[in-house]
């Protein structure tokens, strides 16, 4: 028997990345997931974001662990998105026990030559955007008197970055948002707590703007190369380079299970030693 055996598990930003690896994680652990996110690309995130063709992908991959999957197009900064998302899937399934609210995005930019639309968007996104999943889901977990939830903040929301004030800002605010849901509705028998995940290789990491900025270099200057090499100086324990997405889905796993019943109101960072260093790691240890 899994360890969410029989439970249903909504998660944003669900298409790639690690939204993909939450949901197969719980589908593995016996969840059927309902799935959001936008399949649309917002103007100030320079990366390509999530496809039609990424959210089947993922379906796929729930599906074959023998689990179904609600697949839901809609934007977190949406609140009618969100509770048509909850609604649907209350339908298929009948129950609604976890949210992992993974929805983000990510941009770069000195805080005086930010635009408003990067501030504004961010925020939206990363910040407002988990208020609004949490709003969606809180009435069916109140009435059914018990519920995980679980929101991926960052390593950036335990301390600062530069080119990214924006960021910081929205990842420190769910601790904030966090603590207080953990608290307000503890009555209720529903959890609340953060996940921090450190360097994760995914497409909203992995792209030309964050070359440059580990290898250190002017605008299209940095490779994949460096940026990948550069990855082992985030982390402290050995051999670390950028981490799987998988690492930070064993994260929430936990604290979803019956293992963390009684733990709420905790941020945990799944950041290989990140935070134990003042800085970057001056000399890793990088595998031959």
């Amino acid at each position: 028997m899994g360890m969410l055996e029989g439970q249903v598990a909504l998660i944003t930003g669900g298409a790639r990345g690690q939204g993909r690896a939450h949901a197969t994680t719980c589908a593995r652990e016996g969840a059927d997931v309902i799935l959001i996110d936008s399949l649309q690309q917002i103007a100030t995130v320079a990366y390509p974001m999530a496809t039609q063709e990424d959210m089947a992908e993922t379906v796929r991959a729930v599906e074959a662990l023998g689990r179904r999957a609600h697949a839901v197009t809609g934007d977190v900064r949406n609140q009618a998105d969100l509770d048509r998302a909850v609604a649907e899937g209350i339908a298929a399934f009948g129950r609604l026990d976890i949210l992992i609210a993974n929805a983000g995005i990510h941009s770069l930019s000195p805080a005086h030559e930010m635009t408003e639309e990067m501030w504004d968007d961010m925020i939206a996104v990363n910040l407002t955007g988990v208020w609004k999943s949490i709003r969606a889901v809180l009435p069916h977990m109140i009435q059914a008197e018990h519920g995980s939830i679980v929101m991926t903040s960052s390593m950036n929301g335990l301390e600062p970055g530069p080119n990214y004030a924006h960021y910081v800002s929205a990842k420190f605010g769910l601790v904030g948002l966090m603590k207080a849901i953990a608290l307000e509705y503890a009555p209720h028998g529903i959890r609340a707590n953060t996940v921090h995940p450190g360097a994760v290789l995914t497409p909203m990491t992995n792209w030309q703007g964050m070359w440059d900025m580990i290898a250190g270099k002017p605008a299209g200057e940095g490779t994949e190369e460096e940026f990948l090499r550069g990855g082992y100086s985030f982390h402290a324990l050995r051999g670390v380079g950028y981490l799987e997405a998988q690492r930070i889905a064993d994260a929430a796993l936990w604290l979803n299970s019956d293992l963390a019943a009684r733990v709420t109101g905790i941020t945990v960072p799944v950041d290989a030693g990140h935070l134990l260093q003042p800085g970057y790691n001056p000399a890793p240890v990088i595998p031959a």
